[in-house]
């Protein structure tokens, strides 16, 4: 689990989850909240994709990722999420609302979501917004933790079979650490 990429393409409130594995932070400093941002793009608004980040921002991510993760990790124990976690992550919301900023594009008026604020702000709030969407989502039902004994990834499984967070990740080492121990009681076997 030493690979320091994170893993993407879960619904984006569990990938935030996901950028603390079992091996530490991948978001602990500002450049490595840019990098994640950056793999996030094509799902977050551009102003917030785009932003110069700082320790406080950083600070702020992580502060949302701790309440999705204990709301989530509750829902994975069929307990309900905390009210604390529910709380801020509705203040996060609050903090930085998000308008329907009209405007004309030449031929149409069109509407774009705007928030005020620092970008830690907006950004803390796009995330809570996201897992506002991902704990009322039906299938938070079905969220899994990976099988992999050294893994604490989380994931919303397509298909029911699914065991591990990443299939060329834990999957592969899973499947190897099988064969291994085919392998070793074979050849023992084959000694007596």
């Amino acid at each position: 689990m030493g690979d320091p990429t994170p893993l993407t393409g879960e619904p984006l409130a569990l990938d935030l989850v996901n950028t603390r594995p079992a091996t530490g932070d991948l978001l602990d400093t500002p450049a490595r909240l840019k990098a994640w941002l950056a793999l996030q793009a094509d799902r977050l608004p551009a102003e917030e994709a785009e932003a110069e980040v700082t320790e406080a921002d950083v600070a702020a991510v992580q502060a949302v990722r701790e309440q999705v993760a204990a709301a989530v990790h509750a829902v994975l124990h069929d307990r309900p999420p905390p009210a604390k976690a529910l709380r801020r992550l509705n203040d996060a919301q609050r903090a930085a609302p998000a308008v329907q900023e009209l405007a004309w594009n030449g031929t149409k008026v069109v509407a774009a979501p705007r928030r005020e604020g620092p970008p830690g702000t907006r950004l803390a709030a796009v995330l809570a917004e996201a897992a506002a969407g991902l704990l009322t989502d039906p299938a938070i039902g079905t969220v899994r933790r990976c099988e992999a004994e050294d893994c604490v990834m989380v994931f919303l499984p397509a298909h029911p079979r699914r065991r591990w967070c990443s299939p060329t990740r834990c999957g592969n080492r899973a499947r190897v650490a099988r064969y291994y121990q085919r392998r070793k009681t074979t050849d023992r076997d084959e000694e007596v």
